[in-house]
């Protein structure tokens, strides 16, 4: 939890603040970008709540941070309210899983809802309030692992679920070696109808992705939206394995449909299919300068 001692000079003063045990993930400035902001690579409290609206998104941005940094002067009296709130809705069955994980460093979750089965993106922390909450759901029947980085409590997920996990052979680990799907080469995989896994090596050897009905791209730590860019981008200084691969992925991706890119790492994207297509585009055009 966050101490007051170590509560950052950078916060306004107020009811919430952000102390020093920060490690600058962006949660809390994507989550509630009107109370948070990065000041000196960490974030701070420029904003406090004014709203009712924007009090909820504090605090859910306070339930997320992986480190537990955020604090509040007094205990919130609607804690089990915000904490009801998650899985929070991103479009139609789609959902922001929140409690993210130190052990990922903060990337976000996601969870499809499926008449079929739900589909877990990646590991958020497990917590008993999330996890009351997706058995209310529907429980889990996949849990796709995007690459070996953001993989957190992907063990208790599977032995409180029995969920099948999903991970490429080229991302196993000893920590993950049990991992009940083990995608192998680099063709398209069909899970489903409409779910559908892309290797996608550069970020690391085995990074894959998923896209679902043709709408929704889950994609980890490959593509996401960049604030400072102003377009769709990869991670040039974060890429652990190639970088030459990693844009030959990016080029076959963009040969497939979707409107949304929902990423580990990084900022949200939302567009129709053709400004999808004019930014994936840009991206490579950028990509091919770096």
């Amino acid at each position: 939890m966050a101490h007051l001692k170590q509560r950052r000079s950078e916060n306004v003063s107020g009811e919430f603040y952000v102390d020093s045990t920060c490690i600058d993930c962006d949660t809390c400035r994507w989550m509630a970008p009107e109370v948070f902001k990065e000041i000196d690579d960490q974030s701070a409290v420029y904003h406090q709540p004014s709203t009712a609206s924007e009090r909820e998104r504090a605090l859910q941005a306070l339930l997320s941070c992986p480190t537990a940094s955020i604090g509040t002067l007094n205990p919130p009296p609607e804690i089990k309210t915000i904490q009801a709130s998650f899985p929070l809705p991103v479009s139609g069955n789609v959902y922001h899983c929140g409690y993210h994980s130190e052990r990922s460093y903060g990337a976000a979750s996601y969870l499809i809802q499926r008449p079929q089965g739900n589909v877990l993106i990646d590991s958020p922390r497990f917590v008993a309030p999330l996890v009351r909450r997706l058995e209310s759901l529907g429980g889990i029947r996949y849990l796709y692992l995007t690459h070996r980085d953001d993989v957190a409590d992907h063990e208790r997920f599977q032995a409180h679920f029995g969920c099948e996990r999903i991970l490429h052979v080229d991302d196993i680990s000893r920590g993950t070696e049990a991992v009940e799907i083990q995608l192998s080469g680099r063709d398209p995989v069909d899970l489903a109808p409409d779910l559908l896994i892309l290797p996608v090596p550069g970020h690391t050897k085995g990074h894959t992705v998923l896209i679902y009905q043709q709408e929704f791209l889950f994609s980890g730590d490959h593509l996401a939206w960049s604030e400072r860019w102003g377009h769709l981008i990869a991670f040039r200084n974060a890429c652990w394995y190639s970088w030459a691969e990693l844009l030959q992925s990016m080029r076959r991706l963009a040969e497939y449909a979707f409107t949304w890119v929902l990423p580990g790492h990084g900022r949200r994207y939302h567009a129709d299919t053709e400004t999808m297509q004019q930014q994936m585009q840009r991206c490579l055009e950028w990509m091919s300068g770096q």
